[in-house]
């Protein structure tokens, strides 16, 4: 069995297609959250994971804009998040919000004998709370059962043995914050695989720029898609 695990796509559909395109044979997709914000194309991502996801948690960004909330996100973010979020907001239908709003915070799934624990972002069900690999412990984890822990928000691609568990963060589909590529993960015969795929960045800038955002919004973001300051 062939496990795809997504999370912190961001209304990237060129960089969700790039992934797709790669991973055309795969059994079972888990979502770990943050399909909107940021990004130029919420419709297609999100009927995706609608439509694909076999499980799949909320982000920070789904919940903020199915229940009209801050999402947490810091900085000059915040500001990208909110004119991002409105416009996403006007763009998707009421049943895709509907999605949204009933996608669970943590979520534990059993499959090919494993067991795993789904979340965005903490191991408590905080979706908000930033976590980098060095913050995960055995006293974080010890409420968790299972034996991986899967998380993403932090757009940062990792995997760390911790005691017992595995905690594996497949990075940012949409927006990584190490590289510009679509970052991802697959599990198969007990094993995970952090994977990287390269993308048309431009092509999803351009489609970016023709959104009816600030200038300073899609400057920054551009920036953020070609990883540059």
């Amino acid at each position: 069995m062939k496990i795809l695990i997504l999370s912190d796509i961001h209304a990237n559909w060129v960089a969700l297609e790039a992934v797709l395109s790669r991973e055309k044979n795969y059994d079972v997709l888990f979502f770990l959250g943050d399909v909107v914000d940021y990004g130029p194309e919420p419709i297609p991502c999100v009927d995706f994971i609608e439509q694909n996801a076999n499980y799949a948690v909320t982000g920070n960004h789904d919940y903020a804009l199915a229940y009209d909330k801050e999402c947490g996100s810091m900085g000059t973010f915040r500001e990208y998040a909110i004119e991002t979020r409105r416009w996403h907001k006007s763009l998707l239908d009421k049943k895709s919000v509907k999605f949204l709003s009933i996608l669970p915070k943590e979520l534990y799934v059993k499959e090919d004998k494993y067991l795993f624990y789904l979340t965005h972002a903490s191991p408590n069900g905080n979706i908000s709370r930033y976590l980098y690999p060095e913050d995960f412990s055995e006293e974080l984890l010890s409420e968790i059962k299972a034996e991986f822990v899967l998380v993403g928000h932090s757009h940062l691609q990792f995997q760390k043995k911790i005691g017992s568990k595995i905690v594996v963060n497949p990075g940012s589909v949409g927006l990584s914050r190490e590289d510009n590529m679509a970052n991802y993960a697959t599990f198969e015969n007990g094993s995970f695989t952090l994977k990287k795929v390269p993308y048309d960045v431009e092509k999803s800038i351009a489609v970016l720029m023709q959104a009816p955002l600030s200038g300073k919004v899609k400057k920054g973001l551009a920036n953020t898609l070609r990883h540059e300051s």
